[in-house]
C-alpha cells in the first residue's frame, strides 16, 4: 500500500495523478477463511482491522450485499461523543472517541475528525437534572464534560435562540472533545488498512444462509458460492434479525427508519455540535456549509432508507424555536438509515447460542459514534472469547435482566 504524504501528493501532481493505486483490492472470494464478518460498514471492517493489528488475524473475509460503508455508515448524521450515564457505555463509547482522535493517523487516511464540541440542551428542569447527574457519573468514570449556563451557550452557539417561548435553554451537558468525523472517509480508512494486510472484502456480496454442525458454524452461502470459515461475525446493523434466523436464533431488536436531512450550503455560522432532545432534533455544519440535521426514529418497525415528508417537518419544525434562521434555509436532500434498537437502547457484542458466531447490533442511533471502540471491543471477543469493553453487553443480559438503561439516561432521542 502506498502511503498517503505531502511528498506523494507533489510527487503524483508531477506526473498528473496517473500512479495513484486503488485503494483496497477487489479479490474473487476464497473457499475458506478462518474468520469470515458479514457487513462491510464501520463496525464490520473495525473488527476486521483489530482483529489484524491487534491479533495478527489475517485470514478475514468481509462481505458485503452492497457496496462498502453504503448501509448506516454512509447515512448518519457524524456525531462523536461519549458522554453517557452508564459505566459500560461510558467505557465502549470513550474507547472510540479516544481511538477517533488519532485514527487519521493510525490508518494513514484523512477521516477529517473534528473536536469541535456537543452540546446537549436542557431545555427542562427534568433534563437540567438529569445532565448534572451525567456530569458527575463521567467524572468518576474519567471522561471529561461540564454543566454551562445558557450564557455560555449563547456564546458557543450565537444563532441559538436561547429564550424560547416553550423550550427556553436552561443551561447544557458540554464536552468540548467531543465532534464529527467524515463518515465515508471512516469506511474507506478502514478498508484499505484491511487490504492491505491481506484481508479481502468481497462486495456485493449477499449471504442467503449459515451453515453449522452439531451446534458449531462452518461456513455461509453466499451469492457468490460457499464459503467455510472456523469464526464468524455477524455485524449488520438493521438487518441483524433476518441474518439471525438465517444462524437458527432469535435477536431482541427491533428495526426502525432514522431519518436526517442537510439544507443548502451557507457560510460558516456554527462551529460545533448541538443536540436538543426535548424537542428531538440535532445539527451541526458540515465542512462544505449544509447544516446536518436528524432527530428521532420512526414510531414503526420498518426496513425504509427513505425519508418521509411527515418526520422530516416534525424535525425541522422543532428546531426552528431554537433556530430561527433555519426557517428560511431549503433542503437539499433527504435520506433514511435502519437502525436496529434493543430494549434497553444499548448494544448487543456477544456470542450467540451457535458457537463461533458472534453478533455485533443494537447501536440504534449511535452507532457511527462507536465504530472504533466496538471494533476494538469485538475483535478482542472474537479473538479471545472475552473482552472487558463488551462483557456487559452480552444476550444473556436480557434473559437475566442486567439491562444497561440508556433509554433516557443517555437523552438520546430514540
Amino acid at each position: 500500500m502506498k502511503r498517503y504524504s505531502v511528498f506523494a501528493i507533489a510527487r503524483e501532481a508531477a506526473r498528473y495523478h496517473t500512479g495513484w493505486a486503488r485503494a483496497w483490492r477487489k479479490p474473487e472470494p476464497k473457499r475458506r477463511y478462518q474468520v469470515v464478518i458479514i457487513g462491510a460498514g464501520g463496525h464490520g471492517l473495525a473488527t476486521a482491522y483489530y482483529l489484524g493489528k491487534n491479533f495478527g488475524i489475517t485470514d478475514v473475509a468481509i462481505l458485503e450485499k452492497g457496496w462498502l460503508g453504503g448501509g448506516n455508515t454512509g447515512r448518519n448524521t457524524t456525531i462523536i461523543r461519549s458522554n453517557y450515564l452508564q459505566d459500560p457505555s461510558a467505557a465502549i463509547y470513550e474507547k472510540a472517541r479516544s481511538l477517533y482522535e488519532g485514527l487519521s493517523q493510525d490508518l494513514n487516511y484523512n477521516v477529517m475528525f473534528s473536536p469541535r464540541g456537543v452540546l446537549m440542551l436542557a431545555q427542562t428542569e427534568h433534563e437540567l437534572r438529569g445532565y448534572q447527574r451525567t456530569v458527575h457519573a463521567n467524572r468518576l468514570q474519567g471522561i471529561e464534560t461540564e454543566m454551562i449556563g445558557p450564557r455560555e451557550v449563547k456564546r458557543l452557539c450565537p444563532i441559538m435562540n436561547i429564550d424560547g417561548p416553550r423550550y427556553p435553554v436552561l443551561g447544557a451537558l458540554w464536552q468540548a472533545r467531543g465532534g464529527t468525523a467524515r463518515h465515508d472517509a471512516v469506511a474507506w480508512g478502514y478498508a484499505r488498512a484491511c487490504s492491505d494486510m491481506g484481508m479481502d472484502i468481497i462486495q456485493t456480496c449477499e449471504v442467503t444462509g449459515i451453515r453449522s454442525e452439531g451446534g458449531r458454524v462452518t461456513g455461509v452461502s453466499t451469492t457468490k458460492g460457499e464459503i467455510d470459515c472456523d469464526k464468524l461475525g455477524v455485524v449488520v446493523a438493521g438487518h441483524s434479525g433476518v441474518l439471525a434466523e438465517k444462524a437458527g436464533f432469535r435477536l431482541p431488536i427491533e428495526s426502525v427508519a432514522l431519518q436526517a436531512l442537510v439544507s443548502e450550503p451557507i457560510k460558516p455560522c456554527m462551529d460545533v455540535v448541538v443536540m436538543a432532545n426535548t424537542v428531538h432534533g440535532y445539527m451541526s455544519q458540515s465542512d462544505k456549509g449544509e447544516m446536518v440535521i436528524g432527530g428521532g426514529t420512526d414510531g414503526f418497525v420498518n426496513y425504509t432508507q427513505r425519508g418521509s415528508f411527515q418526520h422530516i417537518e416534525e424535525t425541522v419544525r422543532a428546531l426552528t424555536e431554537t433556530f430561527p434562521m433555519i426557517s428560511r434555509l431549503k433542503m437539499l436532500r433527504q435520506w433514511g438509515g435502519i437502525v436496529d434498537v434493543t430494549g434497553d437502547r444499548s448494544p448487543i457484542l456477544s456470542k450467540t447460542p451457535l458457537e463461533n458466531c458472534f453478533v455485533n447490533c443494537g447501536w440504534g442511533t449511535g452507532g457511527f459514534k462507536a465504530i472504533p471502540g466496538s471494533g476494538w471491543g469485538f475483535a478482542e471477543l472474537m479473538a479471545k472469547g472475552h473482552s472487558p469493553l463488551t462483557a456487559e453487553f452480552g444476550l444473556e443480559r436480557f434473559r437475566e435482566g442486567r439491562f444497561i438503561d440508556e433509554s433516557v439516561a443517555a437523552g438520546v432521542a430514540h
